[in-house]
């Protein structure tokens, strides 16, 4: 992938008109503009990096890329519905299930979505995904056993997770501690008790890994597709995942979801992109370059972060989330971890 990324780092720098600051995109027949959760551009040479130099070499599209937190990209489409800026949205459930409740996107089916498990009509996995805790391996001689480890007076000050509501990992971790702890009020419960240690809230998950790494924050938050991307330049941190009360080490799929935005201004280039992204070549490159997991079935990756990914969760029991419920009772959840933990 150097030789390649080589190739088309002056493309990538011709093509990529905006990074993370909030700008207007443009409105032309070469211009497609996307939203995205954060995670995906980490790094010099991130697969987004790599994919929209390529995706712009192959059809001359101009890339113009605005990030966000999971809930932010969401919440910046919805303002915008009477006058829609994005092509393309990329995001975490279950936002990705909101925007598709409240018509932010529109049907589409992408080329090759017969070898795409999972999504629905108006949107599929991008990259697959799952929920983690970091921590700082100089710190710490090793990971905390359990949930319960983490209530330690040791903590105090230094430990910190993105909000639930307002981040997709951060609303991630409330559901994986209600499920570990075997129901809501017990959840909560523990939630009010990881307050007295807790730093306090924050709208993005990605800027958390590097307060782990300096050793401001012992323990935060993740995912693991975002941390083990960010290990090359943060060497300090390492995933893990904490027993629940039953000594079950467990986590759920976190998929990075893309869709086309409902009035997309340059709608047949996102679909385009959609399809680029989605390709085979391009899936091919998501464990080896993004540290992810593909989302197509016909791609069977065998390089050394895929089997890095697949050795950090030895051990480590799966489960599935019943997203349209979790959006149903997000409101409900936010309030109440509002009121235990008095944020």
């Amino acid at each position: 992938m150097k030789s390649r990324n080589a190739t088309i780092a002056m493309a990538f720098a011709a093509s990529l008109l905006a990074s993370s600051a909030l700008v207007g995109p443009a409105f032309a027949d070469g211009v497609v503009t996307i939203y995205s959760a954060d995670g995906l551009h980490d790094g010099n040479g991130s697969w987004y990096e790599t994919e929209f130099a390529a995706f712009t070499k192959a059809t001359g599209i101009t890339v113009q890329y605005i990030e966000a937190g999971s809930g932010g990209v969401v919440e910046r489409v919805a303002k915008e519905k009477s006058n829609p800026q994005a092509d393309v949205l990329v995001t975490l459930p279950p936002f990705v299930q909101r925007a598709a409740a409240d018509g932010l996107l529109q049907d589409y089916k992408p080329a090759g979505a017969d070898q795409i498990d999972g999504g629905a009509d108006k949107y599929r996995p991008l990259v697959n995904n799952y929920m983690n805790f970091i921590y700082n391996s100089a710190v710490l001689s090793e990971a905390p056993k359990s949930y319960n480890d983490l209530l330690d007076p040791k903590f105090k000050g230094k430990i910190q997770y993105s909000t639930p509501g307002q981040a997709g990992d951060g609303t991630a971790v409330m559901l994986q501690i209600i499920h570990a702890f075997g129901g809501e009020d017990a959840g909560f419960e523990f939630m009010k008790k990881l307050q007295d240690n807790n730093v306090g809230p924050s709208a993005s998950t990605g800027k958390l890994t590097a307060l782990v790494n300096k050793g401001e924050l012992h323990v935060a938050n993740g995912d693991l597709q975002m941390n083990m991307s960010q290990m090359a330049d943060n060497p300090n941190i390492r995933v893990f995942w904490p027993a629940g009360p039953d000594g079950t080490r467990s986590t759920f799929a976190l998929p990075y979801e893309i869709g086309l935005v409902t009035g997309a201004p340059n709608a047949d280039n996102g679909k385009k992109l959609i399809d680029f992204l989605l390709s085979k070549e391009a899936q091919s490159t998501v464990s080896s370059v993004a540290l992810g997991l593909p989302a197509r079935k016909d791609v069977k990756p065998d390089d050394a972060n895929f089997a890095k990914a697949q050795e950090a969760m030895k051990g480590v029991t799966i489960w599935s989330p019943n997203w349209d419920e979790a959006l149903s009772k997000l409101p409900d959840y936010v309030k109440k971890w509002n009121e235990a933990t008095g944020s």
